[in-house]
């Protein structure tokens, strides 16, 4: 005799809502973290057209072993028309003799020195704005001198993503493989961030950059009277003056193989929390909805595993095809994230993390919240002065 399965109203309940989330959940890799890649593989090629000159401005702060190590990918750049300016923020290790080394051999490198004892809103944004205002060139070029560029054509792939209305180019920055659980995490994060940023812009939604590559215009900066609304924080030279000044219409997202720079290996966790920590203190200044959004996709994520779970117990104990149920969605939407994500990774010049995938995206979000959590306690460092006061 033919046995007929019939779910009670909380067993329909339980696979309701697990599908809810299940859907949710594929939905935003299916077309927003999957956005990069689809593109990447209808992108055609960009006319080929002039040349136009280039500043690249390298912010340096006791960075004398990186300069010595990577400054030369940048010397060597396979372009006809570019200065290097590094911005040298009171460094007290071998930074200026590196510099003034370098200097003798390349005629395109110059840098610029701020005091230590220089008493500002915020020594960075000071940094850059000197760097800025030395450019001889519209077309500024923003990198870090813990970076390089995987290319020497990172200039040309950069300065050619302009077009005639374009104001800002956002690029990627890689994070390397190096052993260890905390590197892995890093690059997961690394990784997620970048393929927001790169998938809001791609739709016409640029909310942020990332000053280890990043690109806009001398007239844009003056034009938007430098970091003049975010001078009481630390930090937000990249982020949140991408977030103020980008636009649909003038920001452009360029992340082609000669356009990736990568990141030295971060060797203290402690380094790597103050550097989300200052990421932290900008984002609540964001305009927009972006941030919100991709909130949401953590939040339905960890109400999706809590149903699986659920669902697990409770059909072991009600009727084992809500389990089975359960565990397929899980497996479905795993291998979907994992697909995404490591297509994403080769596209943006990282190692896929696929074997780390189910430890990662759990903890991340939690780190995530641990960070905001401890930014609480600690908000007062963020700002140089307290508007109001």
């Amino acid at each position: 005799m033919e046995q007929i399965f019939v779910f009670n109203t909380i067993e329909i309940a339980f696979m309701g809502a697990v599908s809810i989330l299940f859907t949710i959940q594929l939905l935003y890799y299916l077309v927003i973290y999957a956005r990069p890649i689809r593109t990447s593989a209808n992108k055609m090629p960009l006319a080929s057209g002039g040349q136009p000159p280039v500043s690249v401005i390298v912010y340096a702060k006791n960075e004398s072993e990186n300069l010595e190590k990577y400054l030369p990918s940048l010397l060597t750049q396979d372009y006809p028309d570019y200065e290097i300016i590094v911005v040298n923020d009171g460094s007290t290790d071998e930074s200026d003799n590196v510099l003034k080394a370098y200097e003798n051999e390349y005629k395109h490198l110059y840098h610029t020195y701020i005091p230590e004892d220089v008493k500002y809103l915020s020594r960075k944004k000071l940094a850059l704005t000197v760097g800025i205002k030395a450019a001889k060139n519209e077309i500024l070029l923003f990198t870090e001198a813990n970076c390089y560029p995987l290319s020497n054509r990172w200039i040309h792939a950069m300065a050619k993503a302009y077009q005639p209305t374009t104001s800002i180019v956002l690029g990627y920055c890689a994070y390397g493989n190096h052993k260890g659980f905390l590197h892995k995490l890093i690059a997961y994060d690394n990784l997620l961030s970048g393929i927001q940023y790169i998938s809001s812009a791609l739709a016409q939604h640029p909310y942020t950059g990332n000053g280890r590559n990043l690109s806009y215009t001398k007239d844009l900066f003056f034009k938007h009277k430098g970091y003049y609304k975010s001078l009481n924080l630390h930090a937000g030279d990249d982020d949140l003056f991408i977030n103020e000044s980008a636009s649909k219409k003038n920001t452009i997202v360029e992340y082609s193989a000669d356009s990736i720079t990568e990141m030295a290996k971060i060797e203290y966790f402690k380094i790597w929390k103050e550097m989300k920590v200052s990421r932290a203190a900008t984002r609540r200044f964001y305009k927009g909805k972006r941030l919100m959004f991709y909130r949401m996709e953590t939040m339905s994520f960890f109400l999706f595993l809590a149903f699986v779970i659920a669902s697990i117990i409770f059909g072991i104990q009600s009727n084992w095809l809500i389990t089975i149920w359960g565990i397929l969605l899980y497996i479905i939407l795993f291998i979907t994230k994992a697909v995404i994500l490591h297509k994403s990774a080769k596209l943006l010049q990282q190692k896929p993390l696929t074997g780390w995938l189910p430890f990662i995206e759990i903890v991340q979000p939690i780190f995530n919240l641990y960070v905001r959590i401890y930014r609480i306690f600690r908000g007062k460092n963020d700002y140089t002065f307290r508007l109001g006061k």
